[in-house]
């Protein structure tokens, strides 16, 4: 991550639209002190983040700017649990062994958005270092007792699960709350943590750790929590049509990264442009303004995929994904590479096919068209002939044309495209 000049961490977060609370009026003088700790845990039951894990990894980051210290907390431990905040049913039970390998997955991503070198030095600690090590007796009797059962089925996250009979939630889960305040605990005693930054659905918890510290330690510490970042229609950030947006490349490819953020609406690329890039806040200005002159340009998006792009994947892929795009939407698929072929394609819709159906004489056109979703008739897909309007793999193509094996893009795709815009694609596999 490149160097900023400290900033002031909750007034960018008040301009940025993010911030939604803090848990005392005496946080402002406590960031006063430069180098403070805060941490952010992450829940490790996937092998790869999503964006939507992207924003509270840019929060630690946006921290770090101010002139403190981020830390990383992956749930070794508590991801065996599962968090029930903002889940309306109990999680999968995961093995320590796909829990330790998911850690494994997620860890290079952080280096990818925080600085681990310097006076302020980002740093990752796993809390199954110091959960595993902690008897069960020892828990209930140390820490258990400072909690009131009272209180904690009062908390959003359990009240709304124990009023569906259906589901309900189990022991293990409702016990989630002690061991989130533990660590903070933790980090308090042992690192000098005195801040914990998380979503809105995390104010409980994180209120349970102070509480925790203040009771056992007689200290202070602080919260911070963050809008949950939702779309201008509602729904959450981080799904598409196809899918979760993740993280690693083997399971999002950068250009439908990429294309995830090109195809934001206006108003969410608006506040993406103060979510998910570090531009400055005049920079940031200036690009609204002219997007808002003319949004037909989609400046905003382009500025938002580029600069998350490149943050995420680098700048080589930023590029890659830029000449598929301009591939795709310019006509020209054949400048495709055979790797920016298969990303295009994996996120076009159409037929995956085997070599069987070109047949000798190949696979005519027409049918194609119909199978790929392109024309919902053969009647339909012969007009759309007819008229020009077809090409494959960048040759327009009449009614009597036929894919062949010799004419597939690197072996194996015939890319379709109806019109300007319209495209889908047939795999052959090899």
């Amino acid at each position: 991550m490149s160097s900023h000049a400290p900033t002031d961490f909750i007034a960018d977060l008040k301009w940025r639209g993010l911030l939604h609370q803090t848990t005392s009026d005496l946080l402002g003088g406590h960031l006063l002190t430069s180098g403070r700790l805060a941490y952010c845990g992450f829940d490790p039951t996937s092998d790869s983040l999503t964006v939507g894990n992207l924003l509270p990894i840019m929060m630690l980051a946006r921290w770090q700017q101010a002139g403190h210290r981020p830390l990383v907390l992956m749930g070794g431990a508590t991801g065996l649990i599962g968090d029930p905040s903002g889940k309306s049913a109990e999680r999968q039970v995961i093995s320590a062994e796909k829990v330790r390998h998911h850690i494994a997955r997620q860890r290079p991503i952080f280096a990818r958005v925080l600085d681990f070198t310097g006076s302020n030095a980002a740093s990752v600690v796993d809390n199954a270092e110091w959960l595993m090590k902690i008897g069960y007796i020892e828990m209930l009797r140390d820490v258990g007792k400072f909690f009131s059962v009272n209180q904690m089925v009062a908390r959003d996250s359990v009240a709304t699960r124990l009023t569906e009979r259906e589901q309900g939630i189990s022991y293990t889960e409702f016990s989630y709350m002690i061991l989130q305040a533990y660590d903070f605990l933790h980090l308090y005693q042992t690192a000098g943590c005195t801040v914990q930054i998380g979503g809105a659905d995390q104010w409980g918890n994180i209120c349970s750790g102070i509480d925790l510290i203040r009771r056992i330690s007689s200290g202070d510490a602080y919260g911070i929590t963050n809008q949950l970042v939702t779309k201008s229609d509602g729904t959450k950030i981080g799904k598409s049509e196809s899918g979760a947006i993740y993280l690693n490349a083997d399971r999002t490819s950068p250009y439908r990264f990429h294309q995830f953020w090109m195809n934001a609406a206006d108003d969410d690329a608006l506040k993406f442009l103060k979510w998910f890039t570090f531009l400055s806040h005049e920079k940031i200005e200036s690009i609204s303004l002219t997007h808002k002159s003319d949004p037909a340009a989609r400046l905003a998006q382009k500025t938002v995929a580029d600069e998350l792009t490149t943050m995420v994947h680098g700048e080589t892929e930023t590029q890659r994904a830029g000449l598929c795009a301009k591939a795709l939407f310019g006509g020209d698929i054949r400048t495709l590479d055979e790797q920016s072929a298969i990303d295009v394609a994996a996120d076009l819709p159409g037929p995956r096919l085997t070599r069987d159906a070109l047949v000798e004489s190949g696979k005519l056109v027409v049918d194609l068209l119909v199978e790929s979703g392109l024309a919902s008739s053969k009647r339909e897909a012969r007009e759309f002939l007819e008229t020009g309007a077809v090409q494959v793999n960048g040759e327009r193509v009449t009614l009597e044309s036929r894919v062949a094996a010799d004419s597939l893009l690197h072996g194996s795709f015939a890319f379709i495209r109806r019109g300007k815009r319209n495209w889908a694609v047939a795999e052959f596999a090899k």
